[in-house]
């Protein structure tokens, strides 16, 4: 190496080498981060429910309007609203007042409505003669409706326990409700609703043969168009009590009615019911009670395809209320999750006390 001023020479290149900076190495590329718990899965249900919209559109049962029937107690009187204590929100309602929950009912999209009477105590007799007056409570209450709004479905109870003084919804001979006396008694009553303008005859009496017998006299009568509802599967049920409060039966009823209603216990039976109901002439079916007899709605459903209701009846409607004003529940999702229960099990619609409050949160959704 050469020496200059007694140093040594360095050469360009070592020069530029000593003084280039020492790059690092290149980093490892990462490696992906694998879970080992993850499960190699082809199918992922999860993935249609993860937000509203994606569960909207696999929805497989949906709640409209077009679902409820509204029942309605009327009373007599004039602007009166009286509460019933075991139906927390329900009123038996006056005449005009019934004529302004149609129309509320209409404007809510309700398409139908059931009327059912508290009878004054001193019009109820043995045989339940009030029932046949033309000029009723129930009566005079489907005119005053039909009046105003005319374009909403009424339909009419057709058995005699509003009207009786023992209760019972047929004649009572000796400690036994007697069947054929009974339907002949039915029978007139659903002639007397339906020249009143009753659309649809609900008959929930439970008597043999009474729906053939009914059909046959609105036919000769000219009331071809008259639909037959039949109760064709009505059970003796311990959730009808707030339902008897409100019509005034629950202090009369003497005994009870599993002679005529059916026994919880039997399914097989409810499809003879109905199967019998249809050979006779029934429109539709109905079940009652409902949330407990959803495997009968199923069942009945799937074995006629004829329009299925049930009702969800007092004792579901009080369980509910009385839960949700104990704040034990969440009373608004329950009331719909009820609901769509009968949707799930096959029922074309719902005899429900939560009609108008559904309706009106299904408007406010829209």
């Amino acid at each position: 190496m050469a020496l200059k001023y007694g140093r040594p020479i360095e050469s360009k290149v070592d020069a530029k080498t000593r003084l280039r900076p020492v790059e690092p190495a290149p980093a490892a590329k990462p490696e992906p981060k694998t879970d080992a718990s993850a499960l190699d899965l082809a199918s992922r249900p999860r993935r249609n429910r993860r937000s509203e919209w994606a569960r909207r559109m696999v929805r497989e049962n949906v709640l409209t309007t077009d679902d409820l029937i509204w029942p309605l107690f009327v009373v007599d009187g004039k602007k009166t609203r009286v509460a019933v204590p075991s139906m927390p929100g329900v009123e038996r309602l006056s005449v005009d007042e019934a004529v302004r929950e149609a129309v509320r009912a209409r404007e809510l999209a309700i398409p139908c409505i059931a009327l059912f009477p508290y009878t004054d105590p001193n019009l109820r007799d043995e045989d339940g003669t009030e029932g046949l007056n033309p000029d009723n409570l129930v009566c005079r209450a489907v005119r005053a409706i039909k009046q105003e709004v005319p374009d909403l479905g009424i339909l009419c109870d057709v058995a005699l326990d509003p009207y009786t003084s023992h209760g019972h919804d047929g004649l009572l001979r000796e400690g036994e409700i007697i069947n054929d006396a009974t339907v002949e008694v039915l029978v007139r009553q659903a002639l007397v609703e339906a020249e009143a303008g009753c659309d649809i005859i609900a008959p929930s009496d439970m008597m043999d043969g009474r729906i053939g017998a009914i059909r046959s006299a609105l036919d000769a009568a000219g009331r071809t168009d008259v639909q037959i509802m039949a109760y064709a599967a009505k059970y003796a049920s311990a959730f009808y009590g707030p339902f008897r409060d409100a019509v005034g039966s629950a202090k009369t009823l003497t005994g009870d009615k599993r002679t005529y209603q059916m026994d919880p216990g039997n399914s097989d039976e409810a499809l003879r019911e109905v199967a019998l109901d249809i050979e006779e002439g029934a429109d539709m079916i109905m079940v009652k009670p409902g949330l407990p007899y959803l495997d009968i709605c199923c069942r009945v459903k799937e074995t006629f395809g004829m329009p299925t209701f049930a009702y969800q009846v007092s004792g579901e409607y009080a369980m509910i209320m009385a839960a949700a004003n104990n704040g034990w529940l969440d009373g608004e999702r329950a009331m719909v999750e009820s609901l769509i229960a009968f949707k799930r099990a096959g029922c074309d619609g719902v005899l429900t006390y939560f009609a108008p409050r559904v309706a009106e949160k299904l408007k406010s959704e829209k």
